[in-house]
């Protein structure tokens, strides 16, 4: 099986993988890449069905994403690697930490969620909504309310053009699967991670299902989670920012995982 495409660049240990989110590519790092490829190795991928990828029918679902970073960096054969998921990315990073758990040193997730209680089928739901929207204009009212008021509107609107371009018969599935994985293995992956993890957290969604911007010192049920999962997980919340804070915010955020790093064991 080819191996999903990727930027390998920069040197230096840990090496970096970083994963983009759900209709989005491996460009979101961009600024990350820039900043830390001077002291570390770089790798940014593209998933199956994202970017210059090719999807099959399989990557409507998230472990075989997870299995496609899983191989990738064993095939790479990298030192233990710091390994970042964005959004939907989040669980495609988890996942892949479980795989190989002696490739990944540790996990920093960005602005990721929980769309699935253990045993809820609200996926499914989700599934048909989608359907009976049609994928274009269900994903756009998703994308279109991830940016803080602030951001580029020309480049939110390329963000947002870009996710409408994707395979609908494989991203559209994809998108109501992260629910289904949510609700049968979030507990286990993140209670399983015995790395050290950090959560950049930048929305919540409301009781209305809007995404919002959080405040300084807030919480939300998913952090809640995270905190009663896995007890030493380091949160970092960066206030007024939509749901791309390595697009919208790349100083702060780059300076939140500078702080991390340095207080990884060496």
């Amino acid at each position: 099986m080819a191996l999903i495409h990727h930027t390998r660049s920069g040197s230096g240990r840990p090496p970096l993988v970083f994963v983009h989110g759900f209709g989005c590519a491996r460009s979101d790092w961009d600024d990350l890449v820039a900043h830390f490829g001077g002291r570390h190795e770089t790798v940014a991928v593209d998933l199956g069905g994202h970017g210059t990828t090719p999807g099959t029918p399989a990557h409507r679902r998230i472990e075989t994403h997870g299995a496609d970073v899983a191989e990738l960096l064993d095939t790479l054969d990298m030192p233990p690697a710091i390994v970042f998921g964005h959004s939907m990315g989040c669980r495609v990073a988890m996942d892949a930490a479980l795989r190989v758990p002696d490739r990944v040193t540790a996990v920093v997730l960005v602005d990721g969620s929980r769309l699935g209680e253990p045993g809820s089928t609200a996926h499914i739901a989700r599934g048909k909504a989608l359907e009976a929207a049609g994928y274009g204009p269900f994903i756009r009212a998703a994308f279109e309310q991830m940016f803080a008021p602030g951001y580029d509107k020309a480049k939110a609107a390329r963000i947002v053009q870009r996710a409408l371009d994707r395979d609908a018969s494989i991203c559209g599935p994809l998108f109501a699967d992260i629910g289904r994985y949510d609700a049968e293995n979030m507990d286990r992956v993140v209670a399983s991670l015995k790395v050290p993890m950090l959560a950049i957290q930048t929305t919540l969604t409301g009781a209305d299902g809007k995404r919002v911007s959080m405040a300084a010192g807030q919480s939300s049920p998913y952090l809640d989670f995270l905190r009663r999962a896995k007890p030493d997980v380091l949160v970092e919340v960066i206030p007024d920012t939509g749901h791309f804070p390595q697009l919208e915010r790349p100083a702060e955020t780059n300076a939140i995982i500078e702080t991390f790093l340095r207080g990884l064991p060496q």
